[in-house]
């Protein structure tokens, strides 16, 4: 069993999601996006995160640490997914 030292436990565990920049939603566990962050789907890691976002339909998006018993944000990175098409005259 590993050893956790007792100034850990009374801390809350970060929950990692994607946020699309430009609207502030995050990706929902059901696929669509959700202004709750509660009812955003959860990641393991920021780098796989990170890979699903990228292959979201969204252009700017950042991957965020969601603290739930603080209600804080935590910025850990950024990225463009599949719908950074964008076209120049």
């Amino acid at each position: 069993m590993r050893h956790v030292p007792a100034n850990l436990l009374g801390l809350s565990l970060m929950n990692i999601l994607i946020e699309n920049a430009e609207s502030l939603e995050y990706l929902g566990a059901n696929g669509g996006w959700t202004k709750n962050a509660i009812n955003a789907r959860r990641f393991a890691a920021t780098g796989l995160a990170f890979a699903a976002a990228k292959q979201e339909p969204v252009g700017k998006f950042n991957i965020v640490g969601y603290i739930t018993e603080t209600k804080q944000f935590v910025n850990m990175d950024h990225g463009r997914g599949k719908g950074t098409e964008t076209k120049t005259a």
